[in-house]
């Protein structure tokens, strides 16, 4: 079946306005995952970053000091999770980066603990508010280096990006060679000190750096290293299963390639990855979307036990920049994995995840017949000669949302490559670098076709990794209007602006943390140096 035919609909067009869609099914909650609303990096096993739950409804404004909340933690603090309740009915916001873990009060959003991560400069206050007027009050000119500069202080090396906590108040956080559990000196006490509970090495045996973080609904741990190593951990750090990815053989030296060509963090595998139900672990390497398969005492690659490695289109050579989410759940619904592809202009692109229908035709374009089909994700421009992303595919119901992170200039010399993405990083609230465009794609399970269902041109997400509320019935993100960073909130349904939030200042930018709800409908996310909680009101 070939791919729908359809015409962009842009925000603001004369069409009729879709009719809001039916909530969806949503993925189980795993029950070895803290019982919380956001238990692990990209909200669920699937990967999808939203929610049912509501967030706030506006009106615009510009937000004042009894709007929001922020907390000084340090570089890096890009996602958080948060703890099951406490025996008091309390909870805790767990928040890594750079140079230390800490504990938030998820009531009163009061630093409870912090740990200083061995190593680290451990930054004041007072150094990240000359870091950020160096680079903010530097002539306009010279501002493009300095962010360079000062990612080189704060975000190189940085390890521990993805993170989940489980039913038993373990922190697992890896970084390149391992994983470390840290948890509560009291496990009843929510301010009681953070300590390590224990720590466990990768084999000999296994090539390459740790990428990605998430959890088997049995309550194995599932971690996967750049060169196609896959690895089922027991909760308690003591058994280890292994398998390798199919296609993997060139896998180190690709990835040694890539270093040498300068493209960092360009390893043959280099996002995370979602996690079904039914053991069903979904990894994209480069050129091949994977399902390796979780027994209950084996990981697979093996076809009998419902295993696959299939290619997506590939026109740079450079893979998927996103981490895969699952679509659709339960018996009556199509089920899909997601993800946005390695072409020049990048394509959206669903693969069936377990059964292809029998009776399916593979889509013309395809390299696939397991994939169900793929769409061209160029913002509504279709002379536009390239566009790829770094940030994972947001899923909601049969919705897949993307953005535009491809800054609007480029400064002649300005190195290539994952630099770029500092322009959108830092100065993605500068006209001369904001990026702008939003896209949403959908699934029709009568016609089996994957189409543009929106496109809004005009909204800027430049670095922050979306996030849905089906509840209220938007997608939040922060964005930049006119100068200023602001909260965006963007209508599911139909692409309009529903409504924004101007922020207080630069020091409140996303910088490439993702946007999520907490449990009473906050908005968090992290900041250059610290926790952003904008109340819902």
């Amino acid at each position: 079946m070939l791919v729908a035919a359809v015409a962009p609909a842009c925000a603001g067009d004369d069409a009729p306005e879709p009719a809001a869609s039916a909530l969806p099914a949503v993925p189980p909650a795993n029950p070895y995952l803290a019982d919380s609303e956001y238990p692990v990096s990209h909200h669920n096993p699937a990967q999808q970053d939203s929610t049912m739950l509501e967030g706030p409804t506006g009106p615009t404004r510009t937000l004042t000091d009894r709007d929001f909340d922020w907390q000084f933690l340090g570089p890096g603090h890009f996602g958080s999770v948060i703890s099951g309740a406490y025996p008091d009915g309390r909870r805790v916001i767990w928040s890594n980066g750079g140079d230390r873990i800490a504990k938030l009060d998820a009531e009163t959003f009061e630093v409870l603990a912090t740990y200083p991560l061995p190593g680290k400069e451990q930054w004041t206050a007072a150094q990240a508010d000359a870091a950020l007027e160096a680079l903010y009050e530097a002539p306009p000119e010279r501002q493009p280096t300095e962010a360079i500069a000062l990612a080189a202080r704060t975000l190189v090396g940085l390890a521990g990006v993805y993170t989940m906590i489980d039913r038993d108040g373990n922190l697992y956080l890896s970084d390149a060679t391992g994983l470390t559990l840290y948890g509560d000196a009291d496990p009843t006490d929510p301010a009681s000190e953070i300590v390590v509970r224990a720590r466990w090495d990768m084999p000999a045996s296994v090539s390459g750096a740790l990428v990605g973080m998430n959890m088997t609904y049995d309550g194995w741990i599932i971690l996967v290293t750049e060169h196609g190593d896959v690895l089922a951990v027991s909760r308690d750090l003591a058994t280890v299963h292994t398998t390798r990815m199919a296609h993997s053989e060139t896998a180190a030296d690709y990835t040694a390639a890539a270093e040498a060509a300068g493209r960092t963090g360009y390893g043959w595998v280099r996002n995370s990855y979602a996690i079904d139900d039914e053991g069903g672990i979904y990894i994209v390497s480069n050129d091949y979307m994977h399902r390796v398969v979780w027994t209950g005492d084996a990981l697979s690659t093996d076809a009998a036990d419902g295993a696959w490695a299939e290619p997506y289109r590939n026109e740079t050579g450079l893979g998927s920049g996103a981490t895969p989410a699952l679509m659709g759940f339960g018996d009556d619904e199509d089920h899909l994995v997601v993800l946005t592809d390695g072409d020049t202009v990048m394509n959206v692109t669903a693969f069936w995840r377990d059964e292809i229908p029998d009776d399916w035709q593979q889509v013309d374009g395809a390299p696939s017949r397991r994939i169900a089909g793929f769409a061209r994700a160029d913002m509504g421009d279709p002379e536009r000669a390239a566009i790829q992303t770094e940030q994972a595919t947001v899923v909601a119901g049969y919705g897949a949302l993307v953005v535009n992170n491809e800054p609007a200039s480029v400064p002649p010399g300005y190195p290539e490559g994952r630099a770029r993405s500092l322009l959108a990083g830092y100065l993605g609230n500068d006209e001369r670098f904001t990026p702008h465009g939003m896209q949403k794609f959908a699934w029709d399970p009568a016609g089996r076709t994957l189409s543009e269902a929106w496109t809004n041109p005009d909204v800027a997400s430049p670095n922050s990794v979306p996030f849905v509320s089906l509840g209220t019935g938007v997608v939040y993100t922060v964005g930049a209007r006119g100068g200023d960073w602001t909260l965006e909130a963007v209508d599911w349904d139909t692409g309009e602006p529903a409504f924004h939030y101007v922020l207080p200042g630069d020091a409140y930018n996303s910088l490439f943390a993702g946007v999520t709800l907490d449990q009473d409908g906050n908005i968090v996310y992290g900041t250059p140096f610290g926790k952003m909680r904008i109340r819902r009101v």
